[in-house]
């Protein structure tokens, strides 16, 4: 009847397993579109405009990198509470900087070219060169990130779920299935086999994919046409 077994209190091991995938894909997901919304406008907005605002918006970036990603999260689920999506906004929060870093490095290389620099002297208005010629040819990395920012949002929900400041009970996550399994563990040392191993291939597959999309996107590795 349980192919995984039971937990402590009973519960099919299988099913929270199931519950779980879709905590963390959830999570790991909003999480990453938040990053997106928040850092990519930031980013864009500092390569465009440079100067002061370019100074002023990475200096910001990079008083939140100072602070350690995993405490900022607890101290935001604990203003917050717990929950799905307080927790895709707490993680959402921390991964922001690396998207606004990428998209800043990669717009600033879009304002040398010629054909950008050709609009700026035909006097193309400054919308029309963002959200038309820096924005599209500057998101390209951003998408090969967000893949890699999934697996990385899902481990921190499993660590966050895992130290019992993630999502509340008794939502299935695979962290607190680690958590009860730790309990257990000497008396019943299979309970955290199906979480682990769950959270290690889940992870791995969005690094897999990540790098599917750079093989794609980026030519320089298509090789010669």
């Amino acid at each position: 009847q349980h192919l995984l077994g039971t937990d402590h209190v009973g519960r099919d091991q299988l099913s929270r397993l199931f519950h779980g995938a879709r905590v963390s894909l959830i999570v790991g997901t909003f999480a990453v579109v938040l990053a997106i919304l928040i850092g990519v406008p930031i980013g864009i907005v500092s390569a465009y405009f440079g100067g002061w605002i370019d100074q002023v918006l990475m200096r910001l970036v990079d008083a939140k990198m100072a602070i350690p990603n995993l405490l900022l999260a607890i101290l935001l689920l604990l203003v917050l509470g717990g929950g799905v999506i307080t927790v895709g906004v707490a993680l959402g929060i921390n991964l922001f900087t690396t998207q606004a870093r990428l998209v800043r490095s990669q717009a600033l290389s879009v304002k040398r070219r010629e054909y950008f620099l050709a609009g700026v002297a035909i006097g193309v208005p400054a919308w029309r060169l963002l959200f038309m010629h820096m924005l599209p040819n500057s998101i390209q990395p951003v998408i090969v990130q967000a893949s890699l920012g999934v697996g990385f949002a899902i481990l921190g929900e499993a660590s966050l779920s895992f130290i019992g400041v993630g999502v509340t009970p008794p939502t299935p996550t695979w962290g607190s299935m680690l958590n009860m399994a730790l309990e257990n563990l000497e008396s019943a040392p299979w309970l955290s086999f199906a979480p682990g191993l769950a959270i290690f291939l889940l992870v791995l597959s969005f690094n897999f994919v990540g790098d599917g999309l750079r093989d794609v996107l980026d030519p320089r590795l298509r090789g010669r046409i």
